[in-house]
C-alpha cells in the first residue's frame, strides 16, 4: 500500500499512554487468533483485496484502536502501559501469500444423513503441504511484528483465509472479535470519510478499575486448592514489582498437536439428553471430555493421575457493570480440580454436576479475588500453569467456547466467512468450541499429544457422538 494511503489515516494518531490492569498483564505473551475462510460468490476481481483490506485496517486503528501500534512499557508508577508514539508507531505486519494448490486440497468433507454436507480446513495438512510451514504469531520481541494479518490465496479457487494473530494484553476474545467486525464495518464504509463506527469500542481500561473499586473479593476455591499444593512458596514478588515480572515474560508458543472433532446439532442435543437433560449442553459436553480425556490420559502414561481439571474462561462482561463493548481484558478462569477416581468411577451426570458446583462460580467477587492474587500471590498463578496439562500425575480439560462470538457476522463487504478455523493456539489440554454454520453444529479443536489423541479418537463412548475429523 502506498506511503502517502497510510499516513492519511494514521497521521490522526495522538501521543498517549494507556495503561493496562492487571488481567491485561497477565496474559503477556500469549495471542488472539483466528482464521476466516471466505467464498468468493461474485465477479469482482478484488474480492478481499489487501489495498481495501489494509485501508480499513488502518482507518479503525487510527480513529479507534490507537494500542495496537503501540509498545509495552512500564510507567513512573511502576504499571504496565502501551505507550503510542506517532513518530515509533509499531505497524502491523500485513502480507499476501499465495498457495499453488486448491483450497479444496486441504479441506476434510463429511456427508451426513440429514444431507448435509460440511467441509472443515485441516490446518495440519495446509502446513505439510503448502509450502508454508508456519504463519508468524504476534510478539513484541520483534519490531513490527505485534498485530499479524495474511491474506492467504490459492490456485484455481474462490476461497481466500485471512489468518490474524494479535496480542492477548491488548484484547481477550471478546474484544478482538469486535475489533474484527469494527474493521470489517471501516472497511465496507471506506468510500464514506465521514463514517462513524454503529458501536464504537470503550477504550478506557479505568473503567474495570472503577467498577472492582466497589466489588468486595472471594476467594474461590480452585484458589485455595493450589496453595494447599504448594503455589506460596513457588515465587514471591512484591506488588509493585509484578508488572515488570510479567511484561518481561517469554513469549508462549502455540501448540502445534491440534486435532478436530466434529458435532452435529442432533448428537450435540443427543448427547445433552443423555448426561442430564437439565444440564447446558456445554455441561455435558464437559463431563463427556473430562472423563474420556482421562481415560486416554492413562493409556498414555499407565498410570492414574491424582488430579482431573476441568477449566472454563468466562467473561465478566455479562456479570458486572463494565460495557460489552470494552475493548480490554475481561475474561477469568473458574477451575474445578475434581479427583481423578472420583471422575473414573462416576456417572456423566454426576460428573456434569461436580463441575457445574465449581464452574458456576464466576460472580465478580470472584473475579476480584482473581485480581488480587495475580498481584499479591503470583505462585497461585505459576502453580495452575504447572497443573493445567495432561501429565502422569494430572488430566486437564480446558474448554473455551467462541461458539456465541459474533465470528460469521466479519464482513468486508462480500459476507461473513464461510468456514470457520483455529489457527494454532496456547496450552495443551485447552480445546476451543466453534460454532459451524454449514449444519448448526459445533467444530471442537483439542490440544493434546498426538499420542494421547490415538486413544481419545478410539473411545466408543465419545464416538457416539462426536466425528474425528483429523
Amino acid at each position: 500500500m502506498p506511503a502517502t494511503s497510510l499516513n492519511t489515516h494514521l497521521s490522526s494518531i495522538k501521543a498517549q499512554d494507556i495503561e493496562l490492569g492487571t488481567i491485561d498483564i497477565a496474559t503477556f505473551g500469549a495471542n488472539v487468533d483466528g482464521m476466516y475462510i471466505y467464498r468468493n460468490t461474485t465477479d469482482d476481481a478484488e474480492f478481499m483485496s489487501i489495498n481495501r483490506i489494509t485501508n480499513g485496517l488502518y482507518k479503525v486503528i487510527a480513529d479507534y484502536y490507537p494500542i495496537v501500534v503501540g509498545r509495552p512499557s512500564i510507567g513512573k508508577n511502576g504499571k504496565g502501559v502501551i505507550v503510542v508514539d506517532p513518530d515509533n508507531l509499531c505497524m502491523p505486519d500485513i502480507a499476501d501469500l499465495s498457495v499453488k494448490l486448491p483450497a479444496e486440497h486441504f479441506f476434510e468433507t463429511r456427508n451426513y444423513k440429514n444431507g448435509d454436507t460440511v467441509k472443515f480446513f485441516n490446518l495440519r495438512k495446509f502446513f505439510r503441504e503448502s509450502g508454508i510451514s508456519a504463519l508468524p504469531e504476534a510478539t513484541f520481541s520483534r519490531d513490527h511484528s505485534a498485530a499479524i494479518f495474511r491474506l492467504i490465496h490459492f490456485k484455481d479457487s474462490p476461497y481466500v483465509v485471512l489468518y490474524i494473530s494479535l496480542p492477548h494484553v491488548i484484547f481477550d476474545g471478546t474484544a478482538a472479535v469486535a475489533l474484527f467486525n469494527n474493521w470489517a464495518e471501516c472497511t465496507r464504509n471506506l468510500d464514506n470519510p465521514e463514517y462513524k463506527l454503529q458501536n464504537p469500542p470503550v477504550n478506557d481500561r479505568k473503567v474495570v478499575k472503577d467498577y472492582f473499586d466497589t466489588v468486595t473479593a472471594i476467594e474461590p476455591p480452585h484458589t485455595k486448592h493450589f496453595k494447599d499444593l504448594g503455589a506460596e512458596s513457588l515465587v514471591k514478588v512484591p506488588p509493585g514489582a509484578i508488572a515488570a515480572l510479567l511484561l518481561a515474560a517469554p513469549d508462549i508458543p502455540a501448540f502445534e498437536e491440534q486435532h478436530l472433532l466434529h458435532f452435529t446439532a442432533e448428537k450435540l442435543e443427543q448427547l445433552r439428553q443423555d448426561v442430564d437433560k437439565a444440564q447446558t449442553t456445554n455441561l455435558a459436553l464437559a463431563a463427556l471430555l473430562t472423563k474420556t480425556v482421562l481415560q486416554a490420559n492413562i493409556q498414555t502414561f499407565n498410570s492414574m493421575p491424582t488430579w482431573s481439571y476441568v477449566m472454563f474462561p468466562y467473561d465478566c462482561r455479562h456479570r458486572t457493570e463494565v460495557p460489552m463493548t470494552y475493548s480490554g481484558n475481561l475474561s477469568f478462569s473458574a477451575i474445578a480440580p475434581l479427583e481423578s477416581q472420583t471422575v473414573l468411577d462416576g456417572s456423566y451426570k454426576e460428573i456434569a454436576r461436580v463441575i457445574k458446583e465449581h464452574c458456576s462460580k464466576v460472580s465478580s467477587e470472584y473475579a476480584k479475588s482473581l485480581i488480587y492474587t495475580v498481584e499479591n500471590e503470583i505462585g497461585v498463578l505459576f502453580q495452575a500453569g504447572i497443573s493445567l496439562c495432561n501429565s502422569p500425575d494430572t488430566s486437564y480439560v480446558g474448554i473455551s467456547n467462541v461458539r456465541y462470538m459474533p465470528m460469521h457476522l466479519i464482513d468486508f463487504g462480500y459476507g461473513g466467512p464461510d468456514i470457520l478455523s483455529s489457527a494454532y493456539f496456547i496450552r495443551e489440554g485447552m480445546q476451543r468450541i466453534y460454532s459451524n454454520k454449514q449444519d448448526g453444529g459445533i467444530d471442537l479443536f483439542i490440544n493434546v499429544k498426538d499420542d494421547l489423541f490415538e486413544y481419545l479418537k478410539k473411545s466408543d463412548e465419545l464416538l457416539e457422538y462426536a466425528d474425528v475429523i483429523f
